[in-house]
């Protein structure tokens, strides 16, 4: 009798992906004023004095502005750091975390 031995070699591929970017958003707001937008863009955002006031000028002007994108937890903490630092100054800055379209 002969034996056959078979052999079968299986790969298997995996596509890694980077996790997703998610994009900060400044509301624009009839009461906050546009020096504390700029002051909250450099000190939680790391902005320079020229692109702070490049994204405040885009959130008055259109009525929303994209400040930063990031994963998921920075944007989300970013936003938070944000919204508690304008509540404690008694100002409405409304921000939204979502998926970004890039």
């Amino acid at each position: 009798m002969t034996d056959t031995i078979l052999k079968t070699k299986t790969t298997e591929k995996f596509k890694v992906e980077e996790p997703g970017l998610y994009d900060v958003v400044f509301l624009n707001d009839n009461i906050t004023p546009m020096e504390f937008v700029v002051k909250v863009l450099k000190q939680i955002f790391n902005k320079d004095d020229a692109g702070a006031e490049k994204i405040m000028l885009e959130v008055h002007e259109q009525g929303k502005g994209v400040v930063g994108s990031y994963p998921f937890e920075i944007a989300e903490q970013k936003g938070i750091e944000a919204t508690m630092l304008a509540r404690n100054e008694g100002y409405p800055l409304q921000i939204k975390v979502q998926k970004s379209k890039k």
